[in-house]
């Protein structure tokens, strides 16, 4: 049985007095081992609380190795938990990633029109599938155009609307 004249480390005032005189430096520390202030404070609050929960089975002498233990403990274990749910969201990311709301058919079709758009716009003049990409893909307008490929705008304006009826003709019925 402890002695009565032993100082607990439940009464208040040395509570206070161990809180005021160790949390700081249990913040540094745990701030350098986790890298994270958040993570810290968040830390030396719990340890705190847990010693105060836990204050008559902890002596004064032992207090500060307790805070420093519980701390570290929890500090690990909250990392542990972040990288099970970083490897968890990267797993449902993974899964899920190829999933869509479209129907088998609709994704073959897709498939089927995108392969045949690549095809009609390989089969065009040089100069026109350089026009239609520059245009379409890259979102230039036609003066820049004009002005990369020295030749008017009139001439951009040709070659990009003979470009576009080759590809509805070619597409026929479908929709650009």
């Amino acid at each position: 049985m402890a002695d009565k004249s032993e100082v607990s480390i439940c009464e208040k005032r040395l509570y206070e007095r161990f809180f005021k005189s160790h949390a700081k430096e249990l913040r540094n520390f745990l701030c350098a081992k986790f890298g994270s202030i958040d993570l810290a404070d968040d830390l030396v609050q719990e340890a705190f609380v847990t010693l105060w929960n836990n204050c008559a089975k902890v002596t004064p002498n032992k207090a500060k190795s307790y805070v420093y233990t519980v701390a570290v403990n929890l500090g690990i274990s909250q990392k542990r938990h972040e990288q099970v749910k970083f490897k968890h969201k990267a797993l449902v990311v993974k899964q899920y990633s190829g999933i869509t709301n479209e129907s088998p058919e609709f994704v073959l079709l897709e498939k089927e029109f995108m392969e045949k758009f690549k095809r009609i716009i390989a089969s065009l003049s040089e100069r026109q599938r350089e026009v239609f990409l520059l245009s379409r893909v890259e979102k230039k307008t036609y003066k820049e155009i004009a002005e990369m490929s020295n030749v008017s705008v009139k001439a951009i304006e040709k070659l990009m609307h003979k470009a576009l009826v080759k590809i509805k003709e070619s597409l026929g019925d479908i929709k650009l």
